[in-house]
């Protein structure tokens, strides 16, 4: 493999994976690896170093958007482009590529088995706070819980100036369940950067409300940027696919924050079903005297998501405030 591949992998800090080289082959020609190597810079810039007419720069940077491999700097003067930055953005930019290759997916698989689980271990030590959290559902809290603007999806869908929704890339590379694909919405700057790709659809507000609550019956748990402004992406992951979960579940890596919430039981009102015991991911549900008895939360292991309450027939479960505010790192 040409050296030049290696390069833009270490660019992303992943110089050592010859799984991320080969993904940059697959993407991107020589010629491309040199424009890519010469980010960040505007057109201009770029044909002086590569000794190239300004239009053969322009279209180059059109296919390399298209493939999500750079993005373009707005703020700068004069305008100018930069490569994609890391691992995560990478690998949610390339794979909706709408023009990817089974040979491409197959191979962001074969890295996500073999590479990711050690790297995510080593972000989780390097960094003080995990780079996303749980979003809990949709559904009514009770009045003792404050949902702030921030952590409720009824309120981020409303504020949206921009709503679209993509595949979501990790089952549509990872293959290993059948719940819903095409449920990832990106809001306000990330669903303008999805539309001028081509990458995804934009929808209203009405069809976003009506995909979370889907995600939800089909236990999928909503998840997006661990900050308090969310300007990019509210994903509904599953426990198999995901980056975030199945890292946590199999190894306990936790490149994801807990909601500020915790699920709570009324063993009065409780049942007995077990539902929840089915629906809880984290085994944070267990029954208190036997099966068939009330059950109780462990708020150690309790990401307060409440997938358990969506389809509790009783209406025992509730989700309670146990975190600040403050516990959601401030807007950027």
């Amino acid at each position: 493999m040409d050296p030049r591949y290696q390069q833009l992998a270490a660019r992303i800090n992943l110089g050592h994976s010859e799984r991320i080289a080969g993904l940059f082959a697959l993407l991107a020609d020589l010629e491309q690896a040199e424009l890519l190597l010469a980010l960040p810079a505007g057109v201009g810039e770029l044909a002086a170093k590569l000794d190239q007419p300004s239009r053969r720069v322009e279209e180059m940077l059109k296919d390399l958007f298209r493939k999500g491999l750079v993005f373009s700097l707005s703020k700068a003067d004069p305008p100018a482009w930069r490569m994609v930055k890391d691992m995560v953005q990478f690998h949610d930019a390339t794979l909706v590529w709408p023009e990817a290759t089974s040979e491409f997916i197959d191979l962001w698989r074969d890295f996500m088995e073999h590479e990711w689980p050690d790297l995510a271990k080593a972000i989780s030590k390097k960094t003080a706070k995990p780079f996303t959290r749980v979003i809990p559902v949709g559904l009514a809290v009770p009045a003792r819980a404050q949902i702030l603007d921030f952590e409720s999806l009824a309120d981020i869908i409303a504020k949206a100036k921009k709503i679209a929704v993509t595949k979501c890339t990790c089952r549509l590379s990872m293959r290993l369940c059948e719940r819903p694909l095409e449920v990832c919405l990106q809001v306000n700057r990330g669903a303008e950067y999805t539309i001028a790709r081509g990458s995804g659809r934009e929808v209203s507000k009405d069809e976003a409300m009506t995909i979370l609550r889907q995600s939800e019956e089909a236990g999928l748990i909503h998840v997006t940027v661990n900050r308090q402004d969310v300007n990019n992406f509210i994903c509904n992951c599953c426990p198999c696919c995901c980056q975030t979960m199945p890292v946590l579940l199999k190894y306990g890596t936790y490149v994801i924050d807990p909601s500020r919430y915790t699920a709570g039981i009324d063993a009065e009102a409780c049942s007995g079903c077990g539902a929840c015991h089915e629906r809880c991911y984290f085994k944070a549900i267990s029954w208190t005297e036997g099966e068939g008895s009330p059950s109780l939360v462990d708020p150690a292991k309790c990401m307060g998501c409440g997938l358990c309450l969506v389809t509790c027939p009783t209406q025992a479960i509730s989700l309670e405030e146990t975190r600040p505010a403050a516990f959601v790192p401030g807007a950027a």
